[in-house]
């Protein structure tokens, strides 16, 4: 009995230990378990009423991401490479992107302002002049995105200034801005820009090995076999403002001229359209610019009457005659080599226009008589959606030529500093 009851005996002081620990261990799983479902309903409470009361407008209609289109630019997504990336992109320029402009110079001479806003240098001009009407300049370079080096060949060339000149003058400028600033060697020019429309203009800054290398050209003649490099250069639309006439469009059934061309015959190419089709019957070809005492904007008038106006490359590749086109609601028919055509990496140009070699000049009836009723309606219809990327503005005007000119430096703003 003795031996019985010794093995009975009270447990020892660490078993009560131990049934105390998991005890308390299991009462804060439990509480732990409570509180989880607890903020796990509350949140979908939560939800369910921020749900509720949010606009409908915000509520994605299928499970795909939506991106929210700027009603100024609605209906254009057909004319664009990537409207959405487009879209984004333009909205985030507009609210980050700077441009300091260099101080230097003086404005009756070369520098800082237009020499006009006519003409089809006009271009130039109105860059010059729509930069300091923007938000998108800066007084402070710390704050700037890109530096705008204000130099004007267009005015040099208005005062009669020589082309050698014009070289030594451009270097002069650039060198001393280097020297007095510390901003052109944090980059060695990579964020630095001009911008120049005349032809001898971009062969005076050729003058300049390091400018042409590094910094940004926004040039009129982008042509890839005169250096121009796509992915750092800029194409600079050649627009002849103001336009004679207003601008054309939804009109397809008043076109019945199949193609049109009248010009100065300053290049091989429109020499050799004028010899193969001046005497068509269907293309309206003619061996040289258009009289003016033949009648009242006679010229201009047939843009409106013409469903493909021919643009051949004249002194340059560029032309007005493409920005004329896409202005009247003609086809601009683009026969030009080695052309790096205006907002090519932002606009699809094979959907409003018809893009062409040297050599295709002789089919080229057969070419736009191959292109059917509904191609060109559509062709047509995509022409008067970007007409407004083609139109400057003073003062400037959201996504008109400015602004397109603008988004294009914007998207060439990541350099590395030095």
């Amino acid at each position: 009995m003795a031996a019985a009851k010794s093995a009975q005996s009270p447990p020892s002081s660490s078993s009560s230990a131990s049934s105390i620990v998991f005890s308390l261990r299991g009462s804060l799983l439990a509480l732990a378990t409570l509180t989880l479902i607890s903020f796990t309903y509350l949140s979908l409470k939560s939800l369910q009423s921020n749900s509720s009361t949010a606009p409908p407008t915000l509520l994605p209609s299928s499970s795909s991401p939506k991106v929210l289109v700027d009603s100024d630019s609605e209906g254009l997504s057909d004319v664009y490479h990537s409207p959405e990336i487009f879209n984004l992109n333009y909205a985030e320029m507009e609210k980050r992107f700077k441009v300091y402009v260099y101080p230097d110079g003086d404005p009756d001479t070369f520098y800082q302002t237009p020499r006009k806003l006519t003409g089809k240098y006009a271009s130039e001009g109105y860059f010059f002049q729509n930069i300091r009407e923007s938000a998108f300049r800066t007084e402070d370079p710390d704050r700037a995105d890109l530096f705008f080096i204000p130099i004007s060949c267009h005015k040099m060339r208005g005062k009669g200034t020589s082309y050698e000149n014009m070289t030594v003058i451009v270097q002069n400028y650039v060198e001393s801005l280097i020297s007095k600033y510390p901003y052109w060697n944090r980059t060695l020019g990579a964020d630095h820009f001009f911008v120049t429309c005349h032809d001898v203009g971009v062969r005076a800054t050729e003058g300049l090995p390091l400018l042409v290398k590094n910094s940004i050209r926004a040039v009129c003649s982008p042509s890839y076999d005169v250096g121009f490099i796509p992915h750092k250069d800029v194409a600079l639309p050649q627009v002849l403002q103001p336009f004679a006439l207003p601008a054309g469009g939804n009109d397809v059934e008043n076109r019945t001229t199949l193609g049109f061309w009248a010009g100065h015959r300053n290049s091989k190419i429109r020499v050799i359209l004028a010899r193969v089709w001046e005497n068509d019957t269907e293309l309206d070809i003619a061996n040289n610019r258009i009289n003016r005492a033949t009648g009242h904007l006679v010229y201009q008038k047939k843009f409106y009457r013409t469903k493909f106006c021919i643009c051949p490359g004249g002194s340059q590749v560029n032309s007005a005659r493409i920005a004329d086109s896409i202005h009247y609601g003609c086809i601009p028919v683009i026969l030009s080599n080695y052309y790096d055509l205006p907002f090519n990496d932002i606009l699809d140009w094979q959907k409003f226009s018809v893009i062409l070699k040297e050599n295709d000049v002789y089919q080229l009836k057969q070419i736009l008589e191959d292109i059917s009723d509904s191609e060109f309606v559509a062709l047509h219809k995509n022409l008067v959606k970007v007409q407004k990327h083609f139109q400057w503005n003073s003062p400037p005007i959201k996504y008109d030529a400015f602004h397109m000119v603008m988004y294009d430096l914007w998207l060439r703003r990541h350099v590395i500093k030095y």
